[in-house]
């Protein structure tokens, strides 16, 4: 039976009564169709689309529309075609819906014919015209332009691989993999085929809220059932008049209009507009329409208000029958109590289900006793009784079926089925994972939350629905949301009754919840903001705090320089998570040596840029390399300028340049008294450098020593690939020299490490760590200690000569750099720099000098086969910025925390010229495009600039408004940069934003983008997750790490790892990771024994990374089961 016979069914019975009521809340009449009216349209519309679509096999049609009275005729008309209809939003954003018709491998649009303009407007050259319009039934027919099926196809390719790799244990009889990464229980009877010509109802795309929108297609079988039990269960008559409350692309939408057009019952539908306004929609819905069963989530219920809620909604003389409440966590019961009059007689549900097993799973009936003066309050609604043809699992982390305690939900069914994105055939019985956490008790079940929910607060796991929970058991508050602000504040929203006071709420929740559920801060506001689907909408709810955050900044008021010197202490204190009774601050403590790093300094700028009212420019660079008294003196000087300054000025540590004996200052340069001659040989070196993000610099090769051998692959950036590449290889580097030179190299290398140094093989035994069901597996080849944390990228120097072996190059806070064999781990040399390093190295053009920054803000350019100082470079202070050569000119490109930006000539021992930078550190190294021939630099005061290499001159700027940590990297159309409001940014070369991708924490990581994926851009982000995005801003993958996300992932390909295109990247609780770059699926993963800030470099399969344990380590991969040494 489909959906579309049962309406026949019930329209040949009551053919004269009012299906569709249309009220548009203006004080116009509301208009209305027949039954028979809704059949005659929809049988001509058929016609139409049976004449015009090729609907041979499985035939989806999108509509694009707004809920109006023709709605059933056209969901009706396209049904009968037979075909799936598929609603697209016309306020959704354009790049969403054009991701889902794409992806859906729509071929028809139909669009209403006043949105027609708008549509090709939002879609421009994805659709041409079709048809004359249908007048009198307001549609257009669109069909998929053929030019853009390449489109399509790109769209197909996705993945939608959002979950971090599970562990499964394959002994588990009877289940497989699916695509989606769920469990699917297989059956003995078959498979459902999403390709059969009468298959499919609709077709939907999940929200994306926790990663990209999965595509569902329902079949009318999945469907059906629902529409008949919840029939039943509602008592429903042709008396009855439902409210079409849910969007068309939520699916609880199809339940509303189907339970009602199936029953000869009246569906109303209102303008979008009027859903928002609470007061006009309750008049609508109870005084002039007297509508009898309403399915809403909790969140649009509340949005009513209590008072419309009791005197209306729930009323005692109300026309509601029905109330069913599904789509989130169900009201605590005490809330429900104070909405519902004594006298009510409205049976409430509470419904659970999820759009990939569309629509509802359960439902329970809240018996009427609840309501009573005498019953407890703290009585737990049930999840309730399993509607028709649905089965239910609970399991546990390993797949176990739970009978009493905790556990996530499984939903599915032998014909309670739907396809997701690719899936052509899913076995009956499929049971899907939902992400929603249950309790077991005497066999029913207790929702707890989503397992996206979860957050991990001072040492202890808990779900913020907890506190929702508490808090809406206040007297004092009628509704509530919580969030999880940049993964530092637990921040309670509440919409307050007349008697809330903060304190009061606070102490409440102190009393019924553990200290670390306890929120941060309260925020009171007027409304809870909503997504499309009524559910609240957190993004806006962190929009909203951090306006916030921006008033009280504005607010603040610090009365003298005391105070002020007090309050700093204060912040201090708490932002590095010191007792607030410990003893006094040094006045020479640094930030970072006092526990502090990258994401607790913006945390203690946001906070003293709130405390005293106003921006500090410069003063995140102060935070980041000077001590707390120079903090405060920096602040003083913008607050309290003519104020008499408390401490003595002898006491400011002056910086001092600490340079090697025999050195003397001559202006801004150093000159070498005993000055070595520079010797380059006429015919220069071949090498391959490559360091963090896949910055990737082969140089002096010719075309004979660039033959094709199957080695190893990185992508090269358009910048440094010899124009000789393209011939061959355009899209990949393949490293190699003259015949088998390499390859025997690294042969002997090899049995010669077998050779004399056993125990190294043991150990690489002992550490190796692998994962449960991959074939990778990663050991330590060597480590070499530095003495203190590495937090510098390693650069790696391969060169094309038989007997020079490869070498790494790395920095450490010991101060020491350090020239390792890349093989065997035996330090070649180490040299002592002025202060600590953090900078990573880069090579000369001839590639004979490395250069790299340092703390006591020189820049030092060291020989690379010694480590001797051929030049050092003062700028005015730290350097922790990562120097670029531009490999035709040879010119050194670096930032500093002095606010500029340098072009040095290392070969005559000149600065070419300085840019300064408008306020702010240049952290980050500049990135550099061969065409156009551009720099990119980004600062910590949020500024954004393209600069011309040669003259310094600035091109073009852009002003982000936040610090910039990550370093820009482009391609040939593109130069994207990580912002730490959370964002990745896409520019043109010319400077135009084309977008923005949002995470949900700082992204201090550096975009990797690598001709080896060509359209792929990775990075991390200290929400936990590593992303992989297209070049048009959408979500391919994302992986969830185990904890923050600093590093640059790095991407590479090896004939030895089975010739997949990996990523490696690191999170910072010294996890290694290795994904399968186009999935997003964990291939391997190894724990190192302390923090990384570091990023991975992989040269074949060794991968290199330091470490805050003070070591840089060699980590081999291999396939598990093969020989490797």
């Amino acid at each position: 039976m489909t959906l579309q016979e049962l309406v026949a069914r019930a329209a040949s019975l009551h053919s004269d009564r009012a299906a569709v009521w249309f009220d548009e809340c203006t004080g116009k009449p509301p208009a209305f169709y027949t039954y028979a009216t809704v059949v005659e349209l929809a049988v001509e519309l058929t016609a139409f689309l049976q004449k015009h679509c090729d609907h041979q096999g499985k035939c989806e049609i999108g509509l694009y529309c707004y809920p109006g009275i023709n709605l059933p005729s056209w969901i009706l008309g396209i049904l009968q075609v037979p075909a799936a209809y598929s609603p697209i939003d016309p306020d959704a954003p354009p790049a969403i819906s054009t991701y889902f018709m794409k992806k859906s491998n729509l071929q028809y649009i139909l669009v209403e014919n006043d949105k027609t303009n708008k549509f090709r407007m939002s879609h421009p050259g994805c659709f041409y015209h079709n048809s004359s319009a249908i007048e009198h039934i307001g549609l257009t027919l669109f069909q998929m332009s053929s030019s853009n099926t390449d489109l399509s196809s790109q769209a197909d390719n996705m993945r939608s691989k959002c979950e971090p790799f599970k562990a499964v244990d394959n002994s588990q009889p009877g289940y497989t993999i699916c695509p989606d990464q769920t469990k699917v229980k297989t059956s003995e009877g078959g498979y459902m085929d999403a390709g059969q010509k009468h298959t499919l109802a609709y077709v939907l795309h999940t929200s994306g809220t926790t990663g990209i929108p999965k595509i569902v297609r329902v079949p009318h079988k999945c469907i059906v059932p629902n529409i008949q039990h919840l029939k039943s269960i509602f008592e429903i008559t042709q008396d009855d008049v439902l409210f079409l409350a849910s969007p068309l692309t939520f699916d609880p939408s199809v339940v509303e209009l189907f339970i009602a057009l199936t029953s000869g019952a009246s569906i109303l539908v209102v303008p979008n507009t009027v859903k928002m306004m609470p007061v006009e929609l309750s008049a609508a819905l109870f005084h002039h329409h007297h509508v009898t069963v309403l399915q809403a989530t909790p969140t649009l219920l509340r949005r009513f208000g209590a008072h419309i809620i009791k005197s209306r909604v729930l009323s005692a003389n109300t026309s509601l029958r029905v109330l069913a409440l599904g789509g989130e966590a169900f009201p605590v019961l005490s809330l429900l109590k104070s909405w519902k009059h004594e006298e009510n007689k409205t049976s409430i549900f509470n419904l659970y289900g999820i759009t990939e097993v569309s629509s509802w799973a359960t439902c329970y009936k809240i018996p009427e006793e609840v309501f009573s003066a005498d019953f407890r309050m703290d009585f737990p609604i049930p999840l309730g009784s399993l509607l028709l043809g649905t089965k239910l699992e609970v399991r546990d982390a390993n797949g176990s079926a739970v009978l009493e305690g905790e556990g996530q939900i499984f939903i599915g069914g032998e014909e309670r089925i739907c396809f997701l994105d690719d899936e052509v055939t899913v076995p009956l019985g499929t049971m899907r994972e939902t992400g929603d956490y249950v309790r077991v008790k005497n066999a029913k079940l207790f929702f707890l939350g989503r397992k996206d929910n979860q957050i991990k607060r001072h040492g202890k796991r808990f779900n913020i629905e907890c506190l929702q929970q508490a808090a809406e058991a206040l007297c004092q508050v009628e509704a509530c949301a919580v969030t999880w602000y940049q993964q530092e504040k637990l921040i309670l929203f509440v919409l307050p009754k007349d008697d809330f006071e903060e304190r009061e709420a606070l102490k409440e929740l102190q009393k019924h919840l553990p200290a670390y559920a306890v929120p941060d801060e309260i925020v009171v506001i007027k409304a809870l903001p909503l997504t499309s689907h009524g559910k609240v909408d957190t993004s806006e709810l962190n929009k909203i705090y951090q306006n916030h955050l921006n008033s009280r900044r504005r607010d603040s008021k610090l009365s003298d320089a005391e105070e002020l010197w007090e309050r700093l202490q204060y912040l201090w204190k708490s932002v590095l998570g010191l007792p607030g009774d410990s003893t006094g601050i040094s006045k020479d403590a640094v930030f970072l040596y006092s526990g502090g790093d990258s994401l607790k300094a913006l945390r203690f700028y946001d906070e003293i840029e709130m405390l005293v009212g106003k921006a500090v420019p410069g003063l995140l660079e102060v935070i980041l390399s000077h001590s707390v008294e120079e903090v405060y003196r920096h602040i003083l000087k913008m607050v309290f300028p003519d104020e008499e300054q408390l401490m003595n000025p002898g006491n400011v540590v002056k910086r001092k340049l600490r340079g090697s004996g025999g050195e003397e200052f001559h202006g801004k340069y150093i000159k070498l008294t005993s000055e070595r001659g520079l010797e380059i040989a006429s015919g220069l070196m071949p090498f391959i450098a490559l360091n963090r993000g896949n910055h990737f610099f082969p140089m002096n090769f010719t075309k004979s020593s660039m033959q094709p051998k199957n080695t190893v692959q990185v992508g090269v950036e358009p910048l440094q690939q010899p124009c000789f590449l393209h011939s061959k290889t355009p899209s990949v580097m393949k490293s190699h020299v003259q015949g088998s030179e390499l390859e025997n190299r690294i042969l002997t290398v090899e049995n010669k490490a077998n050779k004399n140094d056993c125990s190294s093989v043991q150990q690489i035994h002992a550490e190796c760590c692998h994962l449960p069901v991959t074939e990778l597996a990663l050991c330590v080849r060597w480590k070499s200690n530095t003495r203190k944390c590495v937090d510098a990228s390693p650069l790696v120097i391969i060169p094309a000569k038989e007997k020079v072996s490869a070498c790494v190059y790395v920095g450490s806070h010991s101060h020491a750099m350090q020239a390792i064999d890349l093989d065997l781990g035996e330090i070649k040399w180490e040299k002592t720099l002025g202060d600590r390093i953090e900078s990573s190295a880069c090579v000369s053009k001839c590639g004979n000098f490395i250069v790299v920054g340092c703390y006591d803000g020189l820049v030092y350019v060291l020989q690379s086969s010694d480590g001797e100082i051929h030049w050092t470079f003062v700028t005015g202070d730290t350097v922790k910025s990562s120097a670029v050569v531009d490999p035709a000119s040879g010119l050194v490109y670096v930032g500093s925390h002095d606010q500029h930006v340098y072009a040095l000539d290392i070969y005559k021992r000149v600065c070419i010229w300085k840019l300064h930078c408008e306020g702010g550190a240049v952290f980050s190294s500049p990135c550099l495009s061969s065409f156009p021939h551009h720099l990119y630099v980004a600062t910590l005061g949020g500024l954004f600039l393209a600069v011309n290499p040669v003259t310094g001159s600035k091109i073009w700027k852009s002003s982000l408004g936040k610090p910039l940590f990550s370093s820009p990297h482009c391609n040939e159309n593109y130069v994207c940069v990580g912002c730490v409001d959370g964002n990745l940014y896409c520019y043109t070369h010319s400077g135009e934003k084309v977008w923005q991708f949002s995470t949900n924490g700082p992204v201090f990581s550096s975009p990797c983008l690598s001709s080896l994926t060509k359209q792929e851009i990775f990075f991390g982000s200290h929400d936990c997750f590593i992303y992989c995005c297209n070049m048009e801003g959408n979500l391919l993958w994302k992986f969830e790490a185990t904890s923050s996300v600093y590093g640059t992932p790095f991407i590479f390909q090896s004939d030895d790892l089975n010739n997949k295109i990996l990523l490696a990247a690191v999170s910072t609780d010294g996890k290694v990771w290795i994904l399968n770059a186009k999935s997003g699926t964990a291939e391997g993963v190894y724990k190192l024994p302390g923090e990384v800030f570091s990023s991975p470099v992989v040269w074949g399969t060794k991968l290199l990374v330091g470490c805050r344990n003070d070591y840089v380590y060699c980590l081999d991969l291999y396939i598990t089961g093969k020989n490797n040494s």
